[in-house]
């Protein structure tokens, strides 16, 4: 397969302050492609405010109007034009990379980081990856009694460059420059067999998070004003009367981080083709998603019970798309967020930077953190444990301030 022109994948920068960035995608399509981009998007740290969706089948045309988050800053835009240009079909040999020195496959690094403990430098660190577009697979972070934090990152490089010199030298001077005199020693070395972890949950602790069913307080609980708490549930509406060929799926919802590629997410999981799609918001917070869909045999979606499991399916992935729980370890609280992952394997971009990054605002400091992977339910979970250590800002032994972690935890997660 010979790579496509720059052409494929456009990005029109926003003319004026406050107005989105235009990117467009014009390539060969295939179920799931919406899915992908939307994901690397996302993983950008950018918010799709409008889309629009067209495809024959065999040829696609996406449009998305992006803003970036408040949390965000200095967005890459060459960079993800070279993400987005990767997931095309048509673009499955990146031209932008050299093809030579280049590794065949996606390597995983070990990143070792000795340093001296201090409020916020763990999401200090992971910002600093996010933004090399290096993706932690796995991470193992401990504190010793005399303060000193031994870090443990599993990661890849998105660029493919990571097993040259000038990259590794690149990520220690910038991770040396944020962390400054914390930062003892900085290591890189390519992790051999490594394996993704999975994570050994209590029965109690596994049973709140992966539970299927959800109290109104859960629902609602991060809606930020009384206009949004009216749209604390999700509407999502079949209909095989407006198209002969096409079933019509109808969503209105609460607006949050990341919600097309949650939905996306589950149409490409259930083999959902789709063949056109509009993706409006509005000035009060909640969205409008209007997608004609296919099964993966190309026919529409008539029977019932069908219908019911994906439309339940959705109704719980926007509602619930990431799980936040604490509880106590003894003495101290352990923190708990899961998202379910892709049966690709991927897991959702941008999780453990935006629970460091609450954390860090809320003042609470990390004692150590880890990333699993767990299976309940007949599916596969991204599991992130954080043991907390107690602070002056908020100290953790009252309920209060464990509803006010999860809270905040949650708020940034789903952009309230």
């Amino acid at each position: 397969m010979v790579a496509a022109s720059e052409d494929a994948v456009v990005i029109q920068a926003a003319k004026r302050a406050g107005e989105p960035t235009i990117i467009t995608v014009n390539c060969p399509d295939q179920t799931g492609l919406g899915c992908d981009l939307c994901r690397a998007i996302l993983d950008f740290g950018l918010c799709i405010t409008r889309g629009d969706i067209s495809t024959d089948g065999q040829w696609c045309y996406l449009v998305f109007w992006v803003v970036p988050r408040p949390t965000s800053s200095n967005i890459q835009w060459p960079s993800l034009k070279n993400r987005l240009l990767s997931l095309c079909p048509s673009c499955s040999i990146p031209f932008y990379f050299d093809m030579v020195n280049r590794p065949t496959s996606s390597q995983i690094y070990l990143l070792k980081l000795f340093s001296v403990d201090r409020k916020g430098l763990l999401h200090d660190v992971t910002k600093v990856l996010c933004e090399l577009e290096l993706t932690i697979h796995r991470v193992k972070v401990s504190t010793t009694p005399n303060g000193r934090v031994v870090d443990f990152f599993f990661i890849t490089d998105a660029m493919e460059l990571l097993h040259t010199k000038m990259r590794q030298d690149d990520l220690c001077e910038r991770l040396n420059a944020v962390l400054g005199e914390s930062v003892n020693s900085c290591e890189i070395e390519l992790a051999e067999g490594f394996q993704q972890g999975f994570s050994s949950l209590p029965p109690v602790v596994a049973e709140e998070l992966f539970k299927l069913e959800l109290s109104g307080n859960e629902v609602c609980s991060a809606i930020l004003s009384p206009e949004m708490k009216r749209l604390k549930k999700a509407d999502v509406n079949i209909d095989n009367s407006l198209s002969p060929s096409h079933t019509l799926l109808q969503i209105h919802c609460v607006d949050q981080k990341g919600l097309l590629y949650d939905i996306m997410r589950t149409l490409k999981d259930c083999s959902i083709q789709v063949a056109y799609g509009r993706f409006l918001s509005d000035m009060k917070g909640s969205r409008e998603v209007d997608l004609f869909i296919l099964q993966s045999d190309g026919k529409k979606i008539v029977d019932p019970d069908k219908q019911g499991v994906l439309c339940s399916r959705l109704k719980l992935e926007m509602l619930h798309p990431l799980r936040v729980i604490i509880v106590n370890r003894g003495p101290d609280m352990e923190l708990f967020v899961a998202n379910p992952v892709e049966l690709c394997g991927k897991g959702r971009p941008r999780v453990f930077y935006d629970v460091t990054l609450a954390l860090k605002v809320l003042g609470i400091c990390i004692f150590s953190a880890e990333i699993g992977r767990h299976t309940a339910f007949e599916r596969q979970w991204e599991v992130y444990r954080f043991l907390l250590d107690d602070s002056r800002e908020l100290p953790l032994g009252g309920s209060q301030a464990r509803g006010e972690i999860v809270d905040g935890v949650r708020r940034t997660l789903m952009g309230w």
